[in-house]
């Protein structure tokens, strides 16, 4: 897992990403929850990377590592407020693999509407 860097709030939340699905786990908060985000397809799970220095003309899927999928690292790297869209024709190649091998590894049980794990207890 990867500890997202959060500003600390008076009440502690930390997400962590797992390294190998890239799903979300949000721990802590106000009602100490933990909670997984409901699946989403491939072409609505990632934004569109922004960054100066990325290849002109190509579309790469920006990451929860600060990265592409395909391993771009740039200083300011940041989605951008429109989605990826693995079908188009511009869109990296290899992001699309990333893609693909990422969905399959979410589990078939934990796609559906009511999936989505949630646990919340009051302090």
């Amino acid at each position: 897992m990867w500890r997202w860097p959060v500003a600390q709030a008076a009440w502690e939340e930390e997400i962590w990403s797992c390294l190998w699905c890239h799903a979300a786990t949000h721990v802590g908060g106000e009602w100490f929850k933990i909670c997984r985000p409901p699946y989403l397809p491939v072409e609505m799970r990632w934004e569109k990377a922004v960054a100066d220095g990325l290849a002109a003309g190509v579309s790469h899927a920006f990451g929860i590592f600060d990265k592409t999928l395909c391993g771009i690292q740039k200083v300011g790297m940041s989605p951008s407020d429109h989605w990826w869209l693995p079908e188009r024709e511009n869109a990296c190649g290899a992001c699309r693999e990333a893609a693909v091998v990422i969905d399959d590894r979410w589990p078939q049980s934990m796609r559906g509407e009511d999936a989505r794990v949630s646990v919340a207890r009051r302090l």
